[in-house]
C-alpha cells in the first residue's frame, strides 16, 4: 500500500457516517468509518476505484483530490498533505479556493432542513446538502460546466427566479462577483477559461460582462417546480464565508405558508421513489 493509500484508508475510517451526511444504521458495521461505496459515493467515483486508489493502483485527478477532501471532511492542511501525496499542487496563491473549509461545513450541517449549496468564487458548486438534492435532484450527476451556476443561468439551463427584472438583476450580480474573482484571482487559468467560453457562449453574458457592475445581491424570488410536489414559490438568499471566499445558496419559504409545507414534504420525499424526470427549474 502506498503512502497516499494509507492516509486515504486511515481518513476514511475516521469519518463517522453521520458526520458525513449519510444515515445511521443500527446493523454492527464491519468497518469503522465509511465504507468504501459510500466514499464513492460522496465523492461521485465507484468504490472499485476508492479501492484502487488505497492499494496505490491508481493516481488521482486533480477534481477527484477536491472531491475526496471534501468527502473525508479533510482540513486545510491535511488537504495540501493530500495533494502532495498524489503529486498535485493545491490551489495557489492567484487561484480561486476550492477546498470546503469547517466553517461551510457546519453551516451545512446546521441548515439541514432547508435547501442549502456552497459554490466557489467561480461559482461551481462545491457541496449541498440532502434538502437540496430532495428539491432539485442528486446534485453528483452534474459534470463539467453543469455544476457551473453562472453557466447554468446563461445557457437556458436554470430558469427559477420568474420575474424578468429579478432575474436580470440576479444574472448581473453574478457577472459582478464574477468579474471580481477575476481580478482577485489572476493566474486561475480555469476561471479565465469559463469567462471566455461564457462570453462566446451566451449574447447575454457578454453584454452584462461589458455593462455597470452591480455591487450586491439581495433577496430573490424564486419558482421551483418539483416532479412529485408541485410549484414552490422560496425566497433565495446568498450568503458570503469571507474567509474561505465561498458563496452560499439558501433557500427559504415563509413560515407557515403553503410554500412551506410543501417544503417540508419535499425534505420529506428525499430522493426516495423520484421519477426519471428531474425539476424542470433547476439552479
Amino acid at each position: 500500500m502506498s503512502e497516499l493509500g494509507r492516509a486515504l484508508r486511515g481518513w476514511r475510517e475516521s469519518v463517522p457516517p453521520a458526520l458525513a451526511g449519510l444515515p445511521g444504521s443500527t446493523v454492527r458495521r464491519r468497518t469503522p468509518g465509511l465504507r468504501r461505496e459510500e466514499l464513492g459515493g460522496l465523492v461521485g467515483v465507484s468504490a472499485d476505484y476508492i479501492k484502487r486508489l488505497e492499494q496505490g493502483r491508481a493516481r488521482p485527478s486533480k477534481p477527484v483530490l477536491d472531491a475526496l477532501s471534501r468527502g473525508l471532511r479533510l482540513s486545510r492542511e491535511e488537504y495540501e498533505h493530500l495533494c502532495a501525496l498524489a503529486g498535485h499542487a493545491p490551489a495557489g496563491e492567484g487561484c480561486v479556493p476550492t477546498h470546503l473549509g469547517s466553517g461551510a461545513r457546519r453551516l451545512l450541517d446546521r441548515l439541514g432542513t432547508g435547501p442549502v449549496a456552497v459554490f466557489t468564487a467561480a461559482w461551481t458548486r462545491l457541496a449541498a446538502n440532502s434538502s437540496w438534492a430532495a428539491l432539485f435532484g442528486d446534485p453528483t450527476t452534474a459534470v463539467g460546466l453543469e455544476r457551473n451556476l453562472v453557466w447554468r443561468e446563461f445557457t437556458g439551463l436554470n430558469d427559477c427566479i420568474d420575474d424578468p427584472a429579478d432575474a436580470e438583476r440576479f444574472r448581473a450580480s453574478l457577472v459582478a462577483d464574477l468579474r471580481a474573482a477575476v481580478t482577485r484571482y489572476p493566474a486561475d487559468r480555469e476561471l479565465a477559461e469559463l469567462v471566455a467560453v461564457l462570453r462566446s457562449a451566451s449574447d447575454a453574458f457578454e453584454r452584462a460582462w461589458n455593462g455597470t457592475p452591480v455591487s450586491a445581491y439581495g433577496i430573490h424570488r424564486a419558482l421551483v417546480v418539483h416532479p412529485q410536489v408541485g410549484p414552490l414559490r422560496l425566497d433565495l438568499d446568498i450568503l458570503t464565508i469571507h474567509g474561505d471566499d465561498l458563496r452560499v445558496a439558501l433557500f427559504t419559504a415563509q413560515p407557515g405558508s403553503t410554500d412551506a409545507d410543501r417544503l417540508a414534504l419535499v425534505d420529506v420525499l428525499g430522493l426516495q421513489d423520484m421519477s426519471a424526470s428531474e425539476p424542470v427549474r433547476r439552479p
